[in-house]
Formats: C-alpha cells, sequence, structure tokens
C-alpha cells in the first residue's frame, strides 16, 4: 500500500519538493547529526574524537565518534578557524584576536596562548611545528610544536586561508590570489607557485597529489605533489568553500550552497556520489571509518558512512 503510494508520479513530486524544502530532513537520510557549538567552520581527528572550531561561540567541541557524545567544550580565542591535531594536543587559529589556542587532547586544558600575525585562519602539522595562514598579511607563519616559540613568517599569495603539509612541503591556498604556493617544510624557502581555479580555499594532500577546492567554480583541482603540475579538474557542488578529506580511497569535500558533500574516487576524480547533509556544511574530518561534517548554518555535526 506505502509502496504503491510513493510510486505515483504526484506522491514522488511532493516528495522531491519537502526534501529540497527542508534540507534537514534529505540531511538525515543521509547520516545522523550532533548539535555542537555555534557555526562551526573546522574539524580534526585525534585518534579518538572530533574536534570542532564554533566560531560563533569562542569554543571547540570535542565529540566521541563511537557514538557523538559531547565530552566537552572548552573556551579559546575569539573567531576559532582552523584546528590540528600533534599526537597530544590541539592547536586553533582564532582569527579575531590573532592568536593561537594550545589545548592538552586528553581534557581539553588550555596550556597555551599564542600571538601570532593578523587573521589565522588554516592550520596544520608537519611533525615538528605548527604553520598557519594569515588572511591580512598575506603570509604563514611557523611555530615550533613543543613551546609555540614562532621560528619563521614567509610571505605568499594574496588571502591565504588552507593549507596541507605532503611530507616535505607545505602547499598553501591563496583565496584572493588563484594561486597555490608551495613551501619547503625545513626553512620555509619558496619552491613554487601554481596558477589554480578562481578562489581556491580547501586543500588537501592524497599520499601523492595535492586537491584544491574553488568557490567560484565549483570545481576541485588535483595537482601533482611533486612539481605542481595539474592533472585535472573536476566539478562539484555549489560553494564548495572549507576542508576536504582523503579517505585512502576518495576524496571528500563540502558544499556550502547546496548542503552537500561530494565523493571523489581519488585516481579518476569521478564523482561517486553526493550526499545530503546539514545547512551551510564548511568542515569535514575522516575518523577511519565514518566522514563527519560541521554544519556551520545549522550547529550541528553529520556523520557519513565512509562506505556508503
Amino acid at each position: 500500500m506505502i509502496r504503491s503510494l510513493v510510486n505515483q508520479p504526484n506522491i514522488r513530486c511532493l516528495l522531491w519538493i519537502i526534501f529540497w524544502t527542508f534540507p534537514g530532513l534529505s540531511a538525515q537520510a543521509s547520516g545522523p547529526e550532533f548539535e555542537v557549538g555555534s557555526r562551526p567552520v573546522r574539524m580534526v581527528f585525534d585518534g579518538e574524537h572530533i574536534w570542532v572550531t564554533n566560531t560563533g561561540g569562542d569554543t571547540v567541541t570535542k565529540l566521541r565518534t563511537r557514538d557523538g557524545v559531547t565530552i566537552g567544550e572548552y573556551a579559546v580565542g575569539k573567531g576559532p578557524a582552523g584546528v590540528a591535531f600533534d599526537g597530544e594536543n590541539v592547536w586553533v587559529a582564532n582569527r579575531v584576536d590573532g592568536t593561537v589556542s594550545k589545548l592538552r587532547a586528553a581534557d581539553g586544558v588550555l596550556v597555551g596562548l599564542y600571538q601570532v600575525d593578523s587573521e589565522p585562519f588554516g592550520i596544520t602539522y608537519d611533525g615538528a611545528h605548527i604553520w598557519v595562514t594569515q588572511r591580512q598579511s598575506d603570509t604563514v607563519t611557523k611555530l615550533r610544536a613543543a613551546d609555540g616559540e614562532i621560528v619563521g613568517a614567509f610571505s605568499v599569495g594574496k588571502v591565504p586561508v588552507g593549507v596541507a603539509f605532503d611530507g616535505e612541503n607545505v602547499w598553501v591556498a591563496n583565496r584572493d590570489g588563484h594561486t597555490v604556493s608551495r613551501l619547503r617544510a625545513s626553512d620555509g624557502s619558496p619552491l613554487g607557485t601554481f596558477e589554480v581555479g578562481q578562489t581556491p580555499v580547501g586543500i588537501a594532500f592524497d599520499g601523492e597529489n595535492i586537491w584544491v577546492a574553488h568557490v567560484r567554480s565549483n570545481t576541485v583541482m588535483k595537482l601533482r605533489a611533486r612539481d605542481g603540475e595539474t592533472l585535472g579538474t573536476y566539478s562539484v557542488g555549489d560553494r564548495p568553500r572549507s576542508q576536504i578529506v582523503f579517505d585512502g580511497t576518495y576524496i571528500w569535500l563540502t558544499n556550502s550552497g547546496d548542503d552537500t558533500v561530494t565523493k571523489l574516487r581519488a585516481g579518476d576524480g569521478t564523482v561517486v556520489d553526493t550526499l545530503k547533509v546539514g545547512k551551510g556544511p564548511r568542515a569535514i574530518a575522516f575518523d577511519g571509518t565514518s566522514v563527519w561534517v560541521g554544519n556551520t548554518d545549522s550547529d550541528s555535526v553529520t556523520r557519513l558512512d565512509a562506505n556508503h
């Protein structure tokens, strides 16, 4: 009876309208949602928990991956954005007050607060140092993870946002310069600037290649890490403006304009799935089994099955 009703064209049309008018309904079909703080924008996995920066509440939320339970919510600086894990501590770039917070991952205790340049945003860890992009000064700062001491500041392109480490070099997505910079991690020496698509923001390394998401062109570009050569450009959803993650086989990225997540095969860039999540997704992380998505405009996190 129910199946016959759903198969009627007018019923199917009505369901389609409901799901796209109320995106939270379709988000529930993709995976469970968990509440976090105000305007989650970035996240990282520490081996057991997901940490989410809440830029609207000046906090980070720690979630247990097995069930999404909130373990704690901890105060950081103003406008927290990028977040990274160094094996023991969680580092947060506080965009509004120009600082970086260092929290002990075990209990969220603040163990350091370091002043950097203006508008720190993206952040990554290279095994010994923390790298932070500064949007206003067009630089990236390198801090020693052991004590937070600044050991260098290096010029990159215009309005650097995303940052990734490939094992030897640091890659920076320059949003308003429409380029990607490559720096040698050991000393910050520039190794190349590569033209990419319009407004690059998200950036990630898949073990061999660099992936860059472009907000305005709704595409993701694949660059060969050893020389920056473009290997392909692939269409994704509307406004891919945040993080990118690699799960060992697939590239995942958020599309904030249409409330979806795109899953691409890393080998050839083929889109294998598009999943509906919460409103305005920008953050994303992989925990080895599931992909976690931070929905900025609905103050929630969606957990997706990576094998979907």
